[in-house]
């Protein structure tokens, strides 16, 4: 699904991705967040998220709220948004047009690899995918202010993901389906780094020459600007889950 959207299929598409999280685990109570873009009036900038207080799997498409830059609920709807999503979520959408979708997570191997000095290793299948494209974002306590919003911007600049140290992770995409490829390829490298750290011996690197062409194969493997794989994947996970979009 490409990123124009109408909103009413917008809205599907973005609960259908809190019901997946939701399957995966990918959850923190009622906390975190995804946003999407959706079309405006003026072409101002509207965006979706979900109401504070639900767990991802009471997300549907008619509960979620739009929201405008200043973090206002447009449709009046009188439902709660945490502040911090929105400080995170709204700087990324402002400071990048082309991320129509930013998922944030606090999975346990994303916060594990988050804190650890080194953080994120570039020595396994997938974490080799994402060589160069990886920001870091030092911790600054709970993000609620909206000072930290050019030090989020910096940290990401024109990368896909970002490490918010010592916190979780970011991705963002043109699609939900896109930025879903991309925080799972960023989720698995982080959970094959916390396995090979346990097993015994030293990990082997992937020497830089590899690793500076492995980017161009990913984008014909799922991360080309159509997002035509990432689509087919996001779909199938939908239906492992047995997940609809029309029931949402």
């Amino acid at each position: 699904m490409t990123a124009e959207l109408t909103e009413d299929a917008a809205r599907r598409e973005l609960a259908a991705c809190y019901r997946l999280f939701d399957h995966l685990g990918w959850t923190e109570a009622i906390f975190n967040h995804i946003t999407l873009r959706v079309p405006s009036p003026g072409g101002s900038a509207h965006y979706l998220i979900n109401p504070f207080g639900l767990h991802y799997c009471e997300v549907s498409a008619s509960n979620l709220v739009k929201i405008d830059v200043e973090g206002n609920d447009i449709d009046r709807t009188g439902r709660q948004v945490n502040r911090a999503g929105f400080v995170i979520h709204g700087a990324v959408h402002q400071a990048r047009p082309d991320a129509h979708c930013v998922m944030h997570v606090h999975t346990t191997a994303g916060c594990a690899v988050s804190s650890k000095e080194s953080g994120l290793r570039h020595d396994n299948f997938y974490s080799a995918m994402l060589y160069g494209d990886v920001g870091y974002h030092d911790y600054e306590g709970v993000t609620t202010g909206l000072d930290e919003r050019p030090r989020i911007v910096k940290a990401l600049g024109d990368r896909n993901h970002l490490i918010l140290r010592n916190h979780g992770l970011l991705a963002v995409g043109g699609t939900v389906a896109q930025c879903f490829h991309r925080l799972w390829t960023l989720q698995r490298a982080c959970e094959i780094q916390l396995a090979s750290d346990a097993g015994a011996g030293p990990n082997r690197e992937i020497p830089v020459p590899v690793l500076e062409r492995v980017p161009a194969t990913r984008l014909k493997t799922g991360d080309d600007k159509s997002g035509g794989v990432a689509q087919l994947m996001f779909d199938a996970m939908l239906r492992k889950a047995g997940i609809s979009r029309d029931a949402l």
